[in-house]
């Protein structure tokens, strides 16, 4: 069997570096047709399907691509969207080569069935021909907050709204979506695409109220004292720091700001959007996860020299293998083994970054290699004029000042069980405001257990 086995995947077609660089347009052109139905042709229908056990919302990976290979791209989607709430954005951001293809069996002898690619393909096809799943809701008579937009939110509210409840969304911004509308560039994932899966919620009858903040305009004792139950989908909106000095100065950001102002500010397309932004001529790009990736290649389309400075090596990078590839493609230096100590200043400007040099040694908790700093080896980046720190999240401290009722650990991380139940009765959460930061997928996973959970709550 094994000799049988199409083992090199369909190539993904891309736009030309030097043509991606200078515009925040997608870089994979996706899968057409033929390629899309050549490459679900690689996968083997296993009888106990691995990849399936690697999917946080347990989507029917080869019934979908199975459809696909029909040639009933309709079917496919409507598989999809029976568990997952936002297949084209999740097909397009979610981490597959950790979760589901790297479950895959074809991955033990060759490339692994581009499933992610596959899932972008089938969506983005329903949405270019029209093809809506349909549903059919019997209201009941309970109502239901829940509080942010982002993907755990959505997916509880999607889930929910089908079984009949009914559902508020209180929203802080101007723009449901959280941390896809905020947080990840164009050329990852148009925001065209998160408008059109987003109204999803509208098709199913979702109350969505934007610009409330929870906290500030309307307490939380008042929404837990109105509602039936309760979902805490607040993400985690506050920067972490280095602690280092210089972090004050002028030209220093988190990349939650940073991003914020280019994704959902459009400030790249200023003036015709009124929110400018300064970008330095060489951007120090501190960290190497996906939201350093992001940083980094936004900061390059808008004309800098982009450098990212990280304490491990390239191998121990956390960001997903596709966006790191990506940046090193589009010209992104990427100094290994550095740490940052000072960023120095001229006229309370950024005016250098001063780092020093590390090695590895034995692994820490996150299983990899400790970076222990060199002593006397530090350096100055002179040519530095800003910095952009890309050190992960912490949960919305607005929101938690005013809700001191929920437990939360030492860094503000919302506590709950195995079903996201919090400490309080009738209170659940999912997403960034429990995990301090982790993946799209991972989050609309925790919305659907939420969504079962309080389901079972209330008919008790």
């Amino acid at each position: 069997m094994a000799g049988k086995i199409n083992k090199v995947r369909v190539p993904m077609r891309e736009r030309p570096v030097d043509e991606r660089i200078k515009r925040f347009v997608e870089v994979p052109f996706g899968y057409s047709e033929d390629e899309a139905i050549m490459e679900a042709s690689r996968c083997l229908q296993c009888p106990k399907p691995f990849c399936i056990e690697g999917c946080p919302v347990d989507i029917n990976i080869p019934g979908f691509i199975k459809k696909i290979v029909e040639h009933k791209f309709d079917e496919a989607f409507f598989i999809l969207k029976k568990d997952d709430a936002m297949p084209a954005a999740t097909g397009r951001v979610c981490p597959q080569e950790s979760q589901c293809e790297a479950k895959c069996v074809v991955g033990k002898v060759g490339d692994a069935i581009n499933i992610g690619k596959l899932e972008a393909f089938a969506a983005d096809w329903a949405r270019k021909n029209g093809v809506k799943d349909t549903f059919e809701i019997v209201d009941k008579p309970q109502k239901i907050a829940i509080i942010g937009s982002g993907p755990s939110a959505i997916s509880c509210a999607v889930d929910l709204r089908k079984m009949g409840y009914n559902i508020t969304v209180f929203e802080a911004l101007h723009k449901a979506g959280g941390v896809l509308q905020y947080g990840i560039p164009e050329f990852r994932l148009p925001r065209d695409l998160v408008d059109y899966e987003l109204k999803y919620l509208e098709d199913l009858g979702v109350d969505l109220q934007l610009n409330v903040i929870i906290g500030l305009h309307r307490s939380f004792q008042e929404i837990k004292s109105e509602y039936d139950a309760v979902f805490l989908g607040t993400g985690a909106g506050a920067p972490r720091f280095m602690g280092i000095p210089g972090e004050e100065l002028t030209g220093v950001y988190s990349a939650n700001e940073f991003l914020i102002r280019v994704n959902l500010m459009k400030s790249y397309l200023f003036p015709e959007y009124d929110t400018p932004i300064k970008v330095g001529k060489h951007v120090a790009v501190i960290g190497s996860g996906n939201v350093a990736m992001d940083s980094a290649r936004s900061s390059l389309r808008l004309g800098a020299k982009v450098s990212i400075i990280y304490r491990r090596t390239k191998s121990e990078s956390p960001a997903r293998a596709e966006e790191l590839h990506h940046a090193l493609d589009e010209g992104i230096e990427f100094m290994e083994l550095v740490n940052p100590v000072r960023i120095h200043e001229k006229l309370n400007h950024v005016h250098g970054l001063e780092v020093i040099k590390m090695k590895l040694g034995e692994p820490d908790k996150s299983g990899r290699p400790r970076p222990i700093p060199i002593e006397g080896s530090e350096f100055i980046l002179e040519d530095v004029d800003m910095v952009i720190e890309a050190l992960g999240t912490l949960p919305n401290r607005l929101f938690l000042d005013r809700a001191p009722e929920i437990n939360r650990n030492k860094w503000g991380i919302l506590q709950v069980d195995e079903n996201m139940k919090t400490n309080l009765d009738g209170v659940y959460a999912g997403g960034d405001a429990i995990s301090g930061g982790a993946t799209v997928i991972r989050a609309l996973g925790e919305g659907r257990i939420a969504a079962k959970a309080i389901d079972e709550y209330l008919k008790k």
